[in-house]
């Protein structure tokens, strides 16, 4: 197994680089500030001749294909630069940089001044002789300094003639703030809106904080991968061991793996033999066994004996490397999805500014004064400020959010939820997601005339020396059961064959029937069947003997979670097909499969090949879902569509993920998706009251009959509307509490 893995994802990067001619680079992208820029630098990059890029605004960073006889690498971010933004190349310190960093300050500053100013501005008794000029005060840096952001990105899309979110805020925000200010300078006596202004500001930069620290896990997954390699190294020089950094080492080199250490890098054992853990790459709980010739991959775990190994890839070629750039270039190369407001205000934004213009100029061509004008001008500004829109994502996300981690569901953003509505097939990892990822007894058949329970005390006396899991399963057992096991008095481990050992004055043998042929010892016909039934079901048998004649099976599986069936049952009703996906046989794959109601096997699927599957059904125009807990599992949680994490598996898994899941159990992922789905519900409700609200009151702040402070007073209204909307995600129940 060990060597199918290192060399299957050895072979990725000829699948996923372009062709000869063509260069790859990842580019880092910052000053993004909503969906639609990912989309304006994509354009402006594929503009350029021979480019295929990508662009995701959630990793902040670019995939880019490019002809290097047609462009450099400079004239890519020279692009990037053109189009507003700024890039470089994305190096191994990627994410280093805390997006949230750059609102964490401006919110600080926002929020410690929108509440006095909301009190002096609400509260009538608080307010004394020159409120007004406090409030200015107040309002000033929220406006222009927390708020800067917002006006920045504004006036970038102006010169590109676009509207987005940014620009709803920053027309908004400057318009209350100005007029306010206007009126208060010129001392005309007319309300003042600094409070609209600031809490404006405030609110939608809290929204895109907590959207900010979201995005810093994109690139944590990439760093939690290359860190679990091994540090150092035991290189053999003239004989002696030499004690190197693992980053050291070049091909050709021999090193020394020590029991519990971590292989150094990707190589053929040239001695020695072992068990060696493989799990972090291929999810599999059984290590495997490995001998002179076989391939180990780096930073798997021996478990038992001394290797030898010589070095066969090192650095960016070796199999844990390879995973980490699948999952960084399935990060970036996932499909664009906008937001909901972005796409409208772009059409909005544009609208209100005509219908504002043409207010004032129509109340002055009527005769009215240009207080009363501006007045009106200044109302459809207002009521048309996105208080209630910027609400409408960030307060249902938060509520969502909030009642997820209730539960022990993480969403890590508004993307993730616009993909659960649609997604069509979910595909489950089996090892540690639809089973219990460790090995039990499932199975001991006495042969004729044997009793079961001596069958046990010697079998798990003897594998009580071994660290093999199999082994330890059968011992853990055999405890359990039995309450103490008798010690063995010798005890040898034949690698991939078994154990030998006497226990209580019995040479007893337990592992494959080639270990038993070496002493001439067959295994009887009625046993031979039964173990045969027992692999049928997915479970691996061992036979026992002593003193020279067999005398049982053993069989040992890893257990399916009791609540699987009824997770996948549930999944099937809300739509989803669920496939299984595995890098185990396909005969043990098919037997889980069986047993927890899945019709769909893809097994003996490697951890490059998993994200390749994954790719294969999006291409079949199929939206994808993927669970999955192990580190081999973090390229396809990447390239899915909807990527869940079992919060009881790795890091790294849970960092490519969209949603993680604290539990372990599988009926998790269907409340994750039930909550998801009924948080996009809400956001998208939110949205069309607020669009509603906007397209009600306009014309009535157009033809004078609503002022600026009554159109704040609506505002107010929607918000609040907005927000009583979202408190509903409240009283979401989990599936695992009864009904919803």
């Amino acid at each position: 197994m060990a060597e199918t893995l290192t060399q299957t994802v050895a072979q990725k990067p000829a699948a996923i680089v372009p062709p000869e001619h063509a260069d790859r680079v990842e580019l880092a992208i910052e000053g993004m500030s909503c969906a639609s820029c990912a989309v304006r630098i994509e354009k402006r990059l594929n503009g350029l001749d021979g480019v295929a890029a990508s662009v995701s605004f959630a990793s902040e960073q670019a995939a880019v294909s490019f002809d290097p006889a047609a462009v450099s690498v400079q004239d890519l971010i020279g692009a990037v630069e053109a189009a507003g933004y700024h890039a470089s190349l994305a190096g191994e310190a990627l994410g280093e940089e805390d997006p949230a960093r750059a609102y964490r300050l401006r919110l600080v500053v926002a929020a410690l001044l929108s509440v006095p100013l909301a009190v002096l501005a609400w509260v009538t008794a608080a307010q004394f002789a020159g409120w007004e000029w406090v409030s200015l005060a107040l309002a000033t840096p929220v406006v222009l300094y927390a708020g800067w952001p917002f006006h920045r990105a504004a006036a970038i899309n102006a010169r590109h003639l676009v509207a987005t979110m940014d620009t709803l805020v920053s027309i908004g925000t400057l318009a209350a703030w100005t007029w306010s200010t206007v009126v208060l300078l010129a001392g005309i006596g007319q309300d003042v809106y600094f409070d609209t202004a600031a809490l404006i500001t405030a609110l939608i930069l809290l929204g895109r904080y907590l959207e900010a620290r979201a995005k810093r896990r994109s690139g944590e997954a990439i760093r939690r991968l290359l860190e679990l390699g091994a540090k150092q190294a035991r290189v053999l020089r003239d004989g002696q061991e030499v004690t190197i950094d693992a980053g050291d080492l070049k091909v050709g080199d021999i090193f020394v793996v020590k029991p519990g250490e971590r292989v150094a890098t990707d190589g053929v054992v040239e001695s020695g033999s072992s068990a060696v853990d493989a799990s972090m790459l291929t999810g599999e709980p059984v290590p495997v066994e490995v001998g002179p010739g076989d391939t180990v991959a780096g930073a798997s775990v021996n478990a038992s004996g001394r290797l030898i190994v010589r070095a066969s890839r090192v650095g960016s070629d070796t199999a844990l490397a390879q995973i980490a750039r699948l999952v960084g270039q399935a990060q970036a190369g996932k499909a664009q999805v906008q937001r909901l407001a972005d796409r409208v205000s772009g059409v909005f934004v544009p609208v209100v500014i005509v219908l504002s213009l043409a207010t004032l100029a129509g109340w002055l061509l009527l005769g009215a004064t240009v207080a009363a004008a501006f007045t009106a001008a200044v109302a459809v500004i207002v009521i048309a400020c996105p208080c209630a829109l910027g609400l409408a994502t960030p307060a249902a996300l938060m509520v969502g959010t909030g009642r997820g981690a209730q539960l022990g569901i993480l969403i890590k953003g508004p993307e993730t939820l616009e993909q659960t509505r649609q997604v069509s097939t979910i595909v489950l990892d089996k090892t540690g997601t639809v089973t219990e990822g460790r090995m039990s007894l499932t199975a001991l058949v006495a042969a004729e005339g044997e009793d079961e329970r001596e069958l046990l005390r010697l079998a798990a006396g003897a594998e009580s020396a071994s660290e093999h899991p199999i082994a330890q399963a059968i011992a853990k057992h055999g405890r359990d059961r039995l309450a103490t096991l008798p010690d063995p008095e010798s005890f040898t481990s034949r690698a991939g064959l078994g154990v030998q050992a006497v226990v209580d004055a019995h040479g007893v043998m337990i592992g494959r029937p080639a270990l038993l042929a070496e002493w001439s010892v067959r295994l009887p016909d009625a046993l031979a069947v039964e173990a045969q039934r027992l692999e049928e079901q997915g479970a691996s048998v061992v036979a026992v003997a002593w003193d020279g004649q067999a005398r049982g099976l053993i069989a040992v599986a890893d257990t399916i979670k009791p609540t699987s069936a009824e997770a996948i049952a549930e999944l099937k009703r809300l739509g989803l097909q669920p496939v299984l996906l595995t890098g185990d046989n396909e005969r043990a794959a098919t037997a889980v499969a069986r047993q927890v109601g899945i019709e769909r096997v893809l097994a003996g699927v490697m951890p490059d090949g998993k994200a390749a599957e994954i790719r294969r059904l999006q291409q079949q125009g199929e939206v994808v879902a993927m669970v999955g807990d192990g580190i081999n599992d973090a390229p396809a949680l990447a390239q899915a569509d909807l990527g869940l994490a079992i919060g009881t598996g790795t890091d790294v898994a849970i960092e490519a993920s969209d949603l993680t899941l604290a539990s372990g159990d599988l009926r998790a992922a269907t409340d994750a998706i039930r909550l998801a789905r009924r948080t996009l519900a809400t956001i998208k409700g939110n949205l069309f009251w607020a669009f509603a609200y906007n397209v009600a009151a306009i014309p009535l702040a157009i033809a004078g009959i609503l002022n600026p402070i009554v159109a704040a007073a609506a505002m107010s209204f929607s918000s609040v509307f907005v927000l009583s909307n979202s408190l509903r995600l409240r009283r979401f129940r989990s599936l695992r509490q009864g009904p919803a």
